[in-house]
């Protein structure tokens, strides 16, 4: 299993796939607490690699530091993926598949998490 993660200021959406399927999974507050959180969530479903969106511009440094203390804390291999324009798309899917704006509020980083797992996943899927 791999997990996916769209990290942002407030939130941070996550996704798993287990070989070509990338599924939105969670969001979680970005708090003190978080990394703990994610660490029970790879150990749940038995997590083998991580995958985190990577933005241009002003998140890159936050989302490095991120990624440094949740290697250090969960021993898995990190990647990167590039993330442009997935909270667009995760919307956009949303809506098309009738999710209320309630749900969209509420998922849409759990989608955008998906929608980056799963263009890694086409771009490298014999790594999973």
């Amino acid at each position: 299993m791999v997990l996916g993660i769209d990290f942002g200021l407030k939130r941070i959406g996550l996704a798993v796939a287990d070989e070509n399927l990338a599924q939105p999974l969670v969001v979680v507050a970005n708090s003190l607490g978080m990394i703990d959180q994610i660490l029970e969530i790879c150990q749940q479903q038995k997590i083998k690699k991580i995958i985190i969106g990577l933005p241009e511009g002003r998140l890159v440094k936050k989302i490095k530091e991120f990624s440094q203390k949740l290697q250090e804390i969960t021993g898995l291999p990190i990647e990167f993926q590039d993330e442009t324009l997935t909270s667009e798309d995760a919307l956009d899917m949303m809506i098309k598949i009738g999710k209320k704006k309630k749900a969209r509020e509420e998922k849409q980083d759990a989608f955008a998490a998906a929608i980056i797992l799963q263009e890694y996943l086409k771009r490298s899927p014999k790594n999973v």
